[in-house]
C-alpha cells in the first residue's frame, strides 16, 4: 500500500493499538513483580550491582503480554470483524506476522530460562541462534540492505546471503539491547524511541512507501515498553530480565526487516547501544578479552563516573537517541548510512574523551575491577546479566 492517505486514515487505530497495548502492560506488570517476588527471581543488591535493594526480574513476561494480546485485538478487529483500518503490506504475509508474534513468545520463554537458572552464555547464544533460525523458517530474511556505494543505493541480497544477514542482525540487535541494559529504564526508553520512530517511518515520514500494517505493530510494541517504563524507570522496581532483552532485541529486529527494510534506520535510531556493543567487544578483544568478559567499561559506567546521577546518565543516552531518531527522519536511507558510518568515529572519540576526563585512576580501578570479575567476582554492576549473551 502507497497511498499516503491509507496511512492517515489508519493513524486512529494506531493510537487505539498504542493505548491498548499500555493499558495492558500497566495492569500486568504488577501481577508479574508479585510473582517473581514469590519464586525468588529476583536481583538482590551487592557490590556489582546498581540497585540498592531486592528487584524483581522477568519483566519481559508483562511486555509481552501487552503486545501479543494487543496485536491479536487489533488484528482480529481488523480482519476477522471487518474494521479494514490497515491492509496487507506487501512482503510482510501470514509466516511473517507469526514470525513476529510467535518468536516474541518464544523469545520471552528463552530468556526466562536465563531468569530461573542463570545460564552460561552458551546456552543463550545457542537460544538466540535457534530464535532466529525459528525466523527466518518462517520467511523473515534480509532482501536488501542500503549500501551507498551501490548506484541504486541498495544492495540486493537473497537465499542464504540474506538468510544469514537476518540471523546476525537478530542475533546482533538482541545482544546490543542487552549490553546497553545496565541503568533502571535505560533499554526500555531506547527500545521505546526506536519503535516510536520505526512506527513513523513506516507511515511514510521521510519515504514514499507507507506501510500502516507494519507501523501498527510498531506502535503497539511502542505502547506495551510505555507501560512497562511506568515500573520500570528509577527508581525501578521490576527489570525486565533476560526475557524482556530477548523480547525487544527480536522484535526490534524483525520490525526492522518487515515491508520495506529499515535495518538503516534502526542502526541509526538504535546507534548508541549497537556503537556500545561495537567499541566493547573492540576494545576487549584487543586487550587479549573475551568479548563477553565483565567490565565498567559501557557508556553509562563511563557517565556515572563522570559524576551524573543515575537518572540523568539515562536522561542524557535518551537524549542521544531522540537527536539520531531526529537524523533518521530527515536523512534518505543513503544518507542513514552514511550518518552511522560517522557516529561510529564519533562514538569513539567521545569514549577516548571520556576517559581522557576520567584521568588514570579511573582505569585503573576498571582494569581493577576487570580483574576482580576473571578471577570469579561475576557480572558487571548492572541491573541484568549484561555482557553475557541475552
Amino acid at each position: 500500500m502507497n497511498d499516503p492517505d491509507e496511512a492517515m486514515r489508519a493513524f486512529p487505530a494506531l493510537v487505539v493499538g498504542f493505548v491498548l497495548a499500555c493499558l495492558i502492560t500497566l495492569t500486568v506488570t504488577p501481577l508479574v513483580r508479585a510473582y517473581a517476588r514469590k519464586r525468588g527471581m529476583v536481583d538482590r543488591p551487592e557490590a556489582r550491582r546498581v540497585n540498592t535493594q531486592a528487584v524483581a526480574r522477568g519483566g519481559g513476561i508483562a511486555i509481552a503480554a501487552g503486545f501479543v494480546a494487543a496485536s491479536i485485538v487489533m488484528l482480529t478487529l481488523n480482519f476477522a470483524v471487518g474494521l479494514h483500518f490497515v491492509d496487507d503490506t506487501d512482503g510482510v504475509g501470514a509466516g511473517r506476522v507469526v514470525a513476529l508474534l510467535g518468536g516474541a513468545v518464544l523469545a520471552v520463554a528463552i530468556g526466562l530460562l536465563d531468569d530461573f537458572l542463570q545460564l552460561r552464555a552458551r546456552w543463550q547464544l545457542l537460544g538466540q541462534l535457534a530464535l532466529a533460525a525459528a525466523a527466518v523458517a518462517l520467511g523473515v530474511t534480509v532482501v536488501a540492505v542500503n549500501f551507498p556505494l551501490a548506484s541504486s543505493g541498495t544492495l540486493a541480497l537473497g537465499g542464504a546471503i540474506g538468510a544469514m544477514a537476518a540471523v546476525i542482525w537478530i542475533v546482533g540487535m538482541v545482544n546490543s539491547i542487552n549490553f546497553i541494559d545496565g541503568l533502571d529504564g535505560l533499554s526500555t526508553g531506547i527500545a521505546l524511541i526506536a519503535a516510536v520512530t520505526l512506527g513513523t517511518i513506516s507511515l511514510g515520514v521521510g519515504t514514499d512507501q507507507p506501510e500502516p500494517y507494519v507501523a501498527l505493530f510498531c506502535f503497539i510494541l511502542a505502547g506495551a515498553l510505555a507501560g512497562f517504563l511506568r515500573w520500570n524507570f528509577h527508581p525501578a522496581s521490576i527489570f525486565s530480565g533476560t526475557s524482556g532483552i530477548m523480547f525487544v532485541g527480536y522484535v526490534l529486529a524483525v520490525l526492522s526487516i518487515l515491508g520495506v527494510g529499515k535495518i538503516a534506520v534502526a542502526l541509526l535510531v538504535l546507534g548508541v547501544p549497537i556503537m556500545d556493543t561495537f567499541w566493547i567487544i573492540v576494545r576487549r578483544t584487543a586487550a587479549g578479552r573475551s568479548p563477553f568478559a565483565a567490565d565498567r567499561g559501557h557508556i553509562h559506567h563511563r557517565l556515572l563516573d563522570l559524576g551524573l546521577s543515575h537518572r540523568g546518565t539515562v536522561l542524557v543516552i535518551y537524549g542521544a537517541c531522540i537527536l539520531l531518531a531526529c537524523l533518521s527522519l530527515v536523512l534518505s536511507g543513503r544518507g542513514q548510512v552514511y550518518a552511522f558510518l560517522g557516529l561510529v568515529v564519533l562514538f569513539g572519540l567521545a569514549l577516548f574523551l571520556i576517559e581522557r576526563l576520567r584521568g588514570g585512576s579511573g582505569a585503573i580501578e576498571e582494569s581493577l575491577e576487570a580483574s576482580s570479575y576473571a578471577n570469579g567476582g561475576g557480572d558487571p554492576p548492572d541491573q541484568s546479566s549484561a555482557d553475557r549473551p541475552g
